[in-house]
């Protein structure tokens, strides 16, 4: 068939059809990118919420004057922290490394909360992407120099 018989044909309507096609083939990867999107984006936020959470973590368990009580602070800070956001883990583990508590008064030292979080994503429902997935954040926090450790 020559271009100007083709040229003809459409101009006459005979390629109907064509458009309903093209929706149906894109539709989907349309969908797709949507929701792919949507998974970064729950990601991007879910990362910031367990950035936030340590960084309470280490700021609670900096307040405290010995170990123990400030292992259980950090765990209650970053759970209401997490909560907070909105964020369901289903599996969130904090470890605090309170090794600082036990140099001399007068010592610099530091406390660092590490929280995991393993966060779901199966309800997005995109072929391919993990069913979960595991964000991790530590922040640091100065002991106050002067002030009793137990």
């Amino acid at each position: 068939m020559s271009t100007r018989t083709r040229i003809r044909l459409r101009a006459e309507g005979h390629d109907r059809g064509s458009y309903s096609l093209e929706t149906a083939i894109l539709t989907p990867v349309m969908i797709g990118l949507l929701l792919l999107m949507v998974a970064f984006g729950r990601v991007t936020d879910a990362d910031g919420a367990v950035d936030a959470a340590a960084r309470a973590a280490a700021r609670a368990a900096s307040l405290e004057r010995d170990p123990a009580t400030a292992q259980n602070q950090a765990q209650t800070a970053a759970t209401q922290s997490l909560s907070g956001e909105g964020i369901t883990c289903h599996a969130a583990t904090v470890t605090v490394d309170t090794s600082g508590y036990t140099l001399d008064i007068g010592t610099d030292a530091t406390v660092t909360a590490t929280v995991h979080c393993t966060a779901n994503l199966s309800d997005i429902g995109l072929p391919g992407l993990p069913g979960a997935t595991t964000l991790t954040a530590s922040w640091t926090s100065p002991l106050d120099t002067h002030r009793g450790r137990g």
